[in-house]
């Protein structure tokens, strides 16, 4: 918004020249995410409190999480607010990339909105039918990419190019072309996200920890995949306008921090549905929309290994089951983190030490990009 009312301006005002520059507007969202944050949160936490919207511990979770109950939940308000706010304020608003950013945390954001007040005010245990809830996350994949096949020209010529292709990591000018398979693709990218960052949220700070760092390695992708200069010397695919998505990236950062203020531990709000599924939905679309989701399951590491915990315990219980008659586990508790919890490790260095894997999974991406 302000690139549109004020850049007009710079020939009477030099100064406003710098909202040419992404990373001037980049920053502008960066701290006024923060400042969103540290202004709705208390309000929506004081809301919460007063709508009784409490976080229901599960009960066959770590027995030190039952003094967690009565949290304010649907906490992911305020990183919606927090990001959406400065997206609109900074970003280009004639650019397709950071409308369809928009829509997937929007959309996401109203399905997990739906799954946490059916849980803590209708008093239904799980919720959203989870059959409802894989309905909405492949509603959205299948908008998502039937809007970026038809209109992957209005996107940038680069996009045009390679609609339906990706970049593979560590081998220079590769790219896989999905073909009949892309919408799909993009189907299980946003639902593996946004169930995969739902699933890591079981711990105070732990997810939107993750989600920050993770956001900050994609603002610096979305940069160089939209500079020409950048984008021709590490030999990726070069796609204008989407740098454009750094302002969008850089604002979950600064919704992340902001959010941490009040989710670290202990945790006076949790992010609930409404944030882990808005904010893993639109990590999906981002790495979508800049050609790198192979790479994702790297920065995604974590959360690659929290639903393949889950996973891996489920099969394998009902496969002992049916062979021997009991139930039997792979690990303590699945998701992992609880696994390491009940071996001993207090929360604080579980959700520390799940951060430094992230960081070291974000530098290993980085590394793709020279590495070839």
């Amino acid at each position: 918004m302000f690139y549109h009312l004020l850049y007009p301006l710079k020939e009477y005002i030099s100064g406003l020249n710098v909202l040419r520059y992404i990373t001037f507007r980049a920053g502008g969202a960066l701290l006024t995410a923060l400042l969103v944050s540290f202004i709705v949160g208390p309000i929506v936490i004081k809301k919460l409190k007063q709508k009784q919207l409490r976080e229901a511990i599960r009960e066959d979770g770590p027995t030190s999480h039952l003094r967690k109950a009565g949290t304010p939940t649907m906490g992911g308000l305020i990183i919606i607010f927090a990001t959406i706010i400065p997206t609109l304020l900074f970003a280009r608003l004639d650019n397709l990339y950071v409308w369809l950013v928009l829509l997937a945390m929007l959309w996401m954001g109203v399905v997990g909105f739906i799954d946490d007040f059916l849980k803590v005010r209708k008093k239904m245990k799980k919720g959203l039918i989870a059959a409802y809830k894989l309905a909405g996350q492949i509603a959205l994949g299948l908008i998502l990419g039937v809007i970026i096949i038809l209109f992957s020209d209005k996107l940038s010529p680069g996009f045009a190019l390679n609609s339906t292709s990706t970049s593979v990591p560590f081998l220079k000018n590769a790219l896989l072309d999905f073909g009949l398979f892309y919408i799909p693709m993009v189907i299980l990218v946003i639902t593996a996200t946004s169930n995969g960052v739902n699933l890591t949220d079981g711990l105070d700070g732990l997810a939107i920890g993750i989600v920050g760092i993770a956001s900050f390695a994609a603002a610096g992708m979305c940069y160089m995949s939209g500079n020409a200069i950048i984008s021709d010397y590490l030999n990726i695919i070069y796609l204008k306008g989407s740098g454009e998505l750094t302002i969008f990236a850089i604002a979950m950062v600064g919704a992340a921090l902001g959010f941490l203020w009040y989710n670290s531990h202990p945790a006076q709000v949790f992010m609930g549905d409404t944030g882990s599924l808005a904010i893993g939905g639109a990590l999906g679309i981002l790495f979508i929309l800049i050609k790198k989701e192979i790479l994702l399951i790297i920065i995604g590491g974590v959360f690659v290994m929290e639903a393949l915990s889950v996973i891996i315990q489920r099969g394998y219980f009902k496969y002992t089951k049916k062979k021997y008659g009991e139930g039997r586990r792979v690990f303590k508790m699945a998701p992992l983190h609880h696994h390491f919890e009940l071996l001993g490790w207090q929360e604080n260095k579980v959700v520390v030490r799940f951060w430094i894997i992230e960081i070291l999974l974000v530098v290993i991406s980085l590394t793709t990009f020279k590495v070839r």
